[in-house]
């Protein structure tokens, strides 16, 4: 009896509420299988006998400090996704430099990239002039991002061909009105 639309719009709205679970809307609360293989933490053995056929009984979580001052964000402790690039959940160890930038683009899944302003001196001239250098960060999915936040960024491993920084904090929520007034 439905129509063909009906009965799409039933399906589309189906997934969508078996995509999200807990928190609606809070990435880190999507169900963790978004992927055609199984999605698990390699650390985590998920078959003990105490936790099959309980149903309630949260599932056994790997987390861990990053030290350096930063805080684990609550989302990483209690939250389900898994990403094996999460300097919390995923096997990234942050050494080297610590960043700040203004994140200008997060169009990408996990990635954002970040404006770093600075002057260079001129000699000639005795003068500075403005310069920038973008810089792409992999970003846990235990914080939600948008362009004009200002984020520190640790270095780490390289993660893909141009990604070798990952987000540790969140300093300042973008606000209204001009975003990049850093000169």
């Amino acid at each position: 009896g439905r129509s063909p639309r009906v009965l799409l719009i039933l399906r589309i709205e189906a997934r969508a509420s078996r995509k999200m679970s807990g928190k609606a809307g809070h990435p880190a609360y999507f169900d963790p299988q978004d992927q055609k293989a199984y999605m698990k933490q390699p650390t985590v053995f998920q078959n003990k006998k105490e936790f099959l056929g309980k149903a309630g009984r949260k599932a056994a979580r790997f987390v861990k400090s990053v030290g350096l001052g930063f805080k684990t964000p609550l989302e990483a402790k209690d939250g389900v996704y898994i990403d094996k690039k999460c300097p919390w959940v995923g096997n990234v160890s942050i050494r080297g430099k610590l960043l700040r930038g203004v994140v200008v683009s997060n169009k990408m899944k996990r990635t954002i990239v970040i404006r770093r302003d600075y002057m260079h001196y001129i000699k000639k001239y005795n003068r500075y002039e403005k310069r920038h250098k973008n810089v792409p960060a992999h970003v846990s999915p235990a914080f939600k991002l948008n362009p004009g936040d200002s984020v520190v960024v640790g270095q780490c491993r390289p993660l893909s061909k141009t990604v070798r920084f990952n987000v540790l904090q969140v300093i300042t929520e973008a606000a209204g009105g001009k975003k990049f007034s850093k000169f």
